[in-house]
């Protein structure tokens, strides 16, 4: 696939680049929140705002990342919405009234796990990023069908739920129900709690600067697994952290910066 970054123009605001209502955190893994947000502003978007419970938003000492309670997403203004990570499934009535807004969103983790009990049919601007046990939730069936045919499994969940799928996996893939990328980045260091958090972040800020839904998810995936690789290079597959991850998000954008050229 030919990879193309969004272009970032010079007469520009923070505006220009998107803004993201993350809806993400939850008391025990609060952690996914941060990430997932510091991803999306280390990948280009121009504002990101937290909305987590207390116990999460005094936690994230991250100036660039705006925080709100929960109780104020119905005032919140966003182009883009990133909703799941580390959420907690408790949280189902605030799920469907923001899943219900007609913007772009990124769906992932508990967001997964509440939209497979709900008879809800998305828009096609709606991308989903399930591992596999997450992918047999949405499609009502065992790990091991899903695991039988990858491929199959994910063009189902796009039928089923009208959206871009993104099922991960060692060699994860993305599809629209019709075209299909088979991603080759990546490595076991990215098999680390987290990681999945970044690349939803990731993929939200591809996502706010107006990259395409699907050309969102197949470049997220692509410079995630890249960064993975960068950082294994550097820290070895053992030791790298999800936050490691997100530091070397610039270096992974450079080296296909330099192909463009």
């Amino acid at each position: 696939m030919d990879f193309k970054l969004p272009i970032r123009e010079e007469n520009s605001n923070k505006g220009t680049f998107g803004k993201i209502l993350n809806i993400s955190g939850s008391k025990y893994m609060w952690g996914a929140g941060l990430l997932s947000s510091l991803s999306a502003l280390k990948i280009g978007a121009g504002y990101v705002v937290l909305a987590s419970d207390e116990s999460v938003l005094s936690r994230v000492n991250i100036p660039e990342i705006v925080l709100a309670p929960l109780s104020k997403i119905s005032e919140l203004d966003a182009t883009v919405l990133l909703i799941g990570c580390g959420l907690s499934t408790f949280r189902k009535g605030i799920f469907k009234s923001a899943i219900s807004r007609n913007i772009p969103k990124v769906i992932d983790a508990d967001g997964l796990n509440m939209l497979a009990e709900i008879d809800f049919k998305l828009d096609k601007n709606t991308i989903l990023t399930p591992h596999p046990k997450e992918a047999s939730r949405l499609l009502n069936c065992t790990l091991d069908e899903i695991l039988e045919n990858m491929e199959l499994s994910a063009k189902q969940i796009c039928e089923k739920y009208n959206c871009i799928t993104v099922l991960k996996s060692h060699r994860t893939i993305v599809t629209d129900g019709e075209k299909i990328y088979y991603n080759t980045t990546g490595n076991s260091a990215l098999a680390k709690a987290g990681s999945g958090d970044v690349l939803a972040g990731m993929i939200a800020g591809l996502l706010a600067q107006g990259s395409s839904p699907y050309e969102a998810a197949c470049l997220g995936v692509y410079l995630h697994g890249l960064a993975g690789d960068l950082a294994k290079n550097d820290l070895t597959a053992y030791g790298v952290l999800a936050s490691d991850t997100i530091r070397y998000i610039p270096y992974a954008i450079k080296n296909l910066l330099s192909k463009e050229v």
